[in-house]
This record gives structure tokens, sequence and C-alpha cells, in this order.
């Protein structure tokens, strides 16, 4: 079966993007959704696939710009969208073995972003105008998928596999400002029962980051001109290594 929608969704700005100043007031955020998407299941898979084009008018964003106290402020910008295509799928190989994975790849992009730099040799801002950069943090690629290993009644044994793409820490576009992808692996055993007084009762051990991969998903950057010279530091938050945790649901 297949549908197609058509959203509009309208978001007024924050308390923060007011006090910009008086000559920087924002103005509201609207934004259009077209989406088709086909499913289909069988005895034992399904899967699904989803085309959408969403179109931004005046997304508030962080250029640099700062208001009159010196404060860094979102403003509008007039056009941006993203547009993409959502896959998934699930199958079972037997009563034992069962396995699921999606994809996600898209093109996420801003139109003539305008980007403010701190001129601490002469005061003031720079600014640097590029035509279609990626939207930050915005991977183009990301995926995941489970396998799924069920040896005896009650007890799954799952391996969790993730990658996300290469993403940038602002609208620039800039290599010297991105995050590396990074693709890791968990591990998880899942134990469950029933009680007479309790539906259900869960126990679950799961090793994350199997292989200890180094990687960082968030951060932040700042850039300024000083010396002549475009300075830029990065700040990243690094994820922790191989590390396990225990639970215990009721």
């Amino acid at each position: 079966k297949g549908y197609a929608s058509l959203g509009i969704a309208n978001k007024e700005p924050n308390r923060d993007d007011f006090e910009a100043g008086i000559s920087q007031q924002p103005k509201p955020e609207n934004l259009k959704d077209i989406e088709l998407g086909i499913e289909r299941s069988g005895k034992n898979y399904n899967w699904s696939a989803v085309l959408y084009y969403m179109h931004y008018k005046d997304q508030l964003v962080l250029t640099g710009k700062i208001n009159d106290v010196g404060a860094y402020t979102r403003s509008n910008i007039p056009v941006s969208y993203r547009a993409g295509i959502e896959l998934q799928g699930s199958y079972k190989f037997s009563e034992k073995l069962n396995g699921a994975i999606n994809l996600a790849m898209s093109r996420n992009k801003v139109k003539n972003f305008t980007e403010y730099i701190d001129d601490y040799d002469n005061g003031g801002q720079k600014q640097i105008t590029y035509p279609s950069p990626d939207i930050a943090f915005s991977p183009a690629m990301v995926g995941g998928g489970s396998l799924n290993f069920l040896p005896v009644k009650k007890l799954e044994l799952s391996l969790l596999s993730k990658y996300v793409g290469q993403q940038y820490l602002d609208n620039t576009q800039n290599n010297n400002r991105a995050l590396n992808a990074f693709y890791v692996q968990d591990v998880r055993a899942l134990y469950s029962f029933k009680l007479k007084w309790m539906k259900e009762v869960s126990l679950i051990a799961q090793v994350s980051n199997l292989f200890n991969r180094k990687f960082e998903p968030n951060g932040y950057t700042f850039s300024y001109i000083y010396g002549g010279q475009t300075v830029t530091e990065n700040f990243y938050f690094p994820m922790a290594g191989t590390n396990f945790m225990l639970a215990l649901n009721i």
C-alpha cells in the first residue's frame, strides 16, 4: 500500500530570539512537508520506502551574528530545505533468527547563507556568503541494523549496528569544522518473563561501543580574525569507549 501527504507547520521564535535587538526582530518559521510512501509486508518480511521534501521559510539558525550587547543570536534564513529517502525492512529467517535494517539518505541545504566572523584586528564583524552549503548537524547518510537470535524461549541476543555520515558543526560546509563519520556496534541480551502479579519483567545487559571506537557525535565551533588570519577553534563531545549497562524493567 502507499500514501501521500502534505503537511504545513509554523513555529514562533523563542524568547531569546526576540532579545536579539530592535533592529533584528525574528520572524516565525514556516515548514511545508511533502511525503510519498509505500510499504509491503508478507509472512516473513516487511519493507517500506518514503520520499520526502521539507521546504523551510525563515528558519532560525545561529550565523555568528551578534546583537547590540554582544550576544550571539539566531537569525532567519529565507530559504532552506531537506530532501531524501528513508528505507527500512525486516526479515524473519527462522523462529530463532530475524533481522532489521534502516537507511536514510538526504540532501540538506541552506540557500545563500551569510556567516559573521568577529574581526579582532579592526573591530566589528566580517561577512562571508556561501551559495548552497549543508545544514549543520545533518549527515547525508544515516543507517542502522539489528540481528536478533532467540536461542531459547524468553531470551533474545542482539547485535546492533549504527552508521552516521560526516556532518558539519556550522552551516558553512567547511571540512575544517566537521565531525567525522562513525560506525559502532553494540551487543545486548534481553530476558523477559511474567509473574502472576506482574505483567512482565525484563532483565537487560548491554555492551555498547563493542570495538572501542573513538568518535564524537556532537560539538561546536568558533571562528575569529586575529593577526590577519582566520582562526577556527573546534570543540568536541567525545563518546565513551567500550561500556556496559545492566537494567531491570518492570
